[in-house]
């Protein structure tokens, strides 16, 4: 029985995803898409449905792939910046192609709202010769899961669901169906399909290549892409994609007469974009994220005869959001018009650390125990610590990627630089700082490595930690660090001189230590009172 419901569009993935009759859904932490399995998460009994938090994307993509090679039904979902660390399994996931169903929702983040860059994942569906879906508003973000299930089952491949912040985190009314029956369990994968020794591989590769007409015919054919061709020729017309449809609609009214193609779902149609450039003497890209379809249209000598107007040749801006009001502007509305951008009169604040937080005390620690030395360097990793860059504490230098704080500190050393330290947290260090904290091991690099244990994920909003407590610890004493040279500090104003001391003795012993600063984030206690007591 169909309901309405008012949704987020993570949240409308993830309820499309239940009512596709998924068996598990696997994800890590990372805004823009946390909502999507927090939502499972809370719903997992009542659907059985297997779901819990992976210690990174790899690994979450991995655990999906292997659902679907049982037969049943698996969502995976992470932001932009996770799949680059699920790319060996995304790239041949391609080419194994999959059993049962497998949708790939990930959450793009124009604009870096909460993000180390922009990344538009529709380029990695192009890469690795996989679908990709692209919803423009919260309706289609729940229809389109459905949709990828089932292409996803009929041509053997995994689907890729592409997010925007702003579509993953606004809300709007969405219909709802009822929940489709599971799969049963049906490992029938073809002989070496899932075993990519090279005499399989190739054979694999070349069906997965031999497959792409079938993705574009059923491109072609997809109700995601519309394309509206008015009789007779036109100046211009317009080819948008996903949530930046929405924009030029709005700027444009749904009734302005000209020739447009929405698209949803790649392949790019090629046949419905010929039939439009070729009846308009100029075109205009409307697209959020990198100019990729322009690219695609463009190619490296143009169209003939035509003028194509997009983020090239700064009709739209290469970077950031877009929004209803500077499509307007681009497309000439008056300076009064309704769609001018609006000016935020409040200042600009910059992320701090909650007070009370324990990172706090902790950068304290480490600038009084390095103020003695000339040019002392701190590396840094994703995470609420990473705000320790800020004044007033202006703690940290690098943040790059999940993990490079250790990997950095260690080529700093080796550089030659005296002191280094660098800070991970624990849900990071469980994430992909092992591996590297692994090769300073190997070599007893002289520098110090933090971890700071909040007993959770805490800049996207307290999920569990796989790497937390006794669990981190004895993860350290096994990787074969000296339990002399495994250190433990309470990061509280109390403990300040004493913190202060033990980082100096580290810093001075000639080879590798680990501190581990342990104290709940504040989040927690908010939550939950009766936690750990300081």
């Amino acid at each position: 029985m169909e309901r309405r419901e008012l949704l987020l569009g993570d949240e409308a993935v993830a309820l499309g995803a239940l009512h596709a009759g998924i068996s598990g859904a696997y994800a890590y932490p990372g805004t823009p898409s946390t909502e999507l399995f927090e939502f499972i998460e809370a719903q997992k009994d009542h659907h059985q449905v297997h779901a819990r938090w992976s210690p990174n994307e790899k690994v979450a993509y991995e655990e999906a792939l292997g659902m679907s090679y049982a037969g049943k039904r698996a969502i995976v979902s992470m932001k932009h910046v996770g799949l680059n660390v699920a790319a060996d399994p995304f790239m041949n996931s391609g080419v194994t192609g999959v059993n049962g169903g497998l949708v790939v929702c990930v959450a793009d983040d124009p604009g870096m709202h909460s993000s180390q860059n922009e990344q538009d994942t529709r380029e990695f569906a192009h890469f690795g010769l996989i679908p990709c879906l692209e919803p423009a508003n919260q309706q289609e973000a729940y229809d389109m899961v459905s949709f990828g299930f089932e292409l996803s089952e009929t041509l053997k491949i995994p689907v890729l669901l592409r997010l925007v912040t702003r579509l993953a985190h606004s809300r709007a009314g969405v219909v709802t169906g009822t929940q489709r029956s599971k799969n049963a369990l049906n490992k029938t994968a073809r002989g070496g399909q899932f075993t990519l020794l090279p005499t399989n591989a190739r054979v694999l590769y070349r069906q997965l290549t031999d497959k792409e007409p079938k993705f574009l015919q059923r491109s072609e054919e997809s109700p995601y892409n519309r394309l509206a061709l008015p009789a007779g020729h036109h100046k211009i017309g317009v080819i948008s994609s996903g949530i930046a449809t929405n924009y030029f609609l709005e700027a444009a009214r749904p009734d302005h007469g000209m020739p447009h193609l929405h698209i949803g779902h790649y392949p790019i149609p090629l046949d419905k974009m010929r039939a439009l450039v070729n009846a308009v003497d100029e075109v205009w890209l409307v697209e959020e994220g990198y100019p990729f379809i322009e690219d695609q249209l463009r190619g490296v000598m143009g169209v003939h005869g035509k003028t194509i107007r997009g983020k090239r040749d700064g009709f739209l801006p290469r970077t950031g959001e877009l929004t209803p009001g500077i499509v307007a502007q681009a497309m000439g509305k008056p300076g009064d018009s309704p769609w001018k951008p609006t000016i935020n009169p409040l200042p600009k604040r910059p992320p701090a650390l909650c007070p009370g937080c324990p990172h706090t005390d902790t950068f304290k620690a480490m600038n009084e125990a390095t103020s003695i030395y000339e040019q002392p360097t701190v590396t840094s990793d994703i995470g609420c610590y990473t705000l320790g860059f800020y004044p007033p504490l202006n703690a940290i230098e690098t943040c790059v990627d999940m993990g490079a704080s250790i990997s950095m500190a260690t080529g700093a050393v080796h550089a030659g630089l005296f002191p280094v330290l660098c800070a991970i947290g624990d849900s990071t260090f469980g994430h992909s700082g092992i591996t590297s904290l692994l090769s300073a091991v190997e070599e007893d690099t002289n520098m110090v490595v933090f971890i700071l244990d909040n007993s959770t994920v805490a800049m996207t909003g307290t999920q569990e930690s796989l790497s937390t407590g006794e669990r981190l610890h004895s993860i350290v004493r096994g990787l074969g660090i000296p339990t002399a040279h495994i250190r433990d500090i309470v990061p509280l104003a109390k403990n300040h001189a004493e913190n202060v001391k033990v980082i100096r003795e580290e810093i001075e012993h000639k080879g590798l230590s680990v501190i581990i600063s342990t104290r709940p984030c504040i989040q927690i206690r908010k939550k939950n009172p009766a936690e750990a007591k300081s």
